[in-house]
């Protein structure tokens, strides 16, 4: 059956180039390394990585999720990004847990080391890599989802620009139940310039 409608964003448009590794601030957001793994297992180690992600991890899987993120990219399935201070210490992660290029989509997720909380480390990094996919992936929309329980989450969601857009009645099982989820958006809009924003 043809098609009405092409592909939002041509296939190879991310795996033609690296994934980037952008600044912001003191802040370094790149893509993941086999090193970052023990970290990896650190965080899932935290009470509220493990309530909001529905997981832990020991080394083997925090191997395999780190190792992982290259094929994804590879792959244009995901799009994933270690955050790091000036020396290379993992502060937390940004990125899209899924990007369906021919819809122009993608949906964020993140999580912040509890050291390092209290910073808009998530939100700027999430700013960061919304901007890029945007801009340079060529996505149209981001939409990220988030407990009613979190508000932390939604405060991010909220700086980096991603607006409420209504409630999704138990969307997510979590170990406590069911969770109603909030859904906020980020829609790439061309400014007067005509450059996205």
């Amino acid at each position: 059956m043809p098609e009405l409608v092409g592909a939002v964003v041509a296939a190879g448009r991310l795996c033609r180039q690296p994934q980037p590794t952008l600044t912001v601030d003191e802040l370094t957001v790149r893509p993941w390394r086999p090193s970052d793994a023990t970290a990896v297992v650190t965080a899932y180690r935290a009470p509220q990585i493990q309530r909001w992600h529905v997981r832990t991890m020991d080394d083997a899987e925090a191997r395999a999720w780190v190792a992982s993120w290259a094929d994804r990219w590879a792959a244009e399935t995901a799009a994933s990004w270690a955050v790091t201070d000036a020396g290379g210490v993992l502060l937390g992660r940004t990125g899209f847990r899924s990007v369906d290029l021919a819809g122009g989509s993608a949906e964020a997720a993140y999580w912040t080391m509890p050291a390092a909380r209290g910073r808009d480390i998530a939100a700027r990094a999430l700013i960061a890599v919304s901007g890029w996919m945007l801009a340079d992936g060529g996505l149209h929309r981001l939409e990220l989802s988030h407990s009613v329980e979190n508000p932390a989450s939604c405060r991010v969601a909220t700086k980096a620009g991603y607006g409420y857009e209504g409630t999704r009645r138990q969307q997510a099982l979590h170990s406590d139940g069911w969770h109603d989820m909030h859904l906020h958006a980020l829609i790439a809009e061309p400014d007067q310039s005509g450059a996205i924003r």
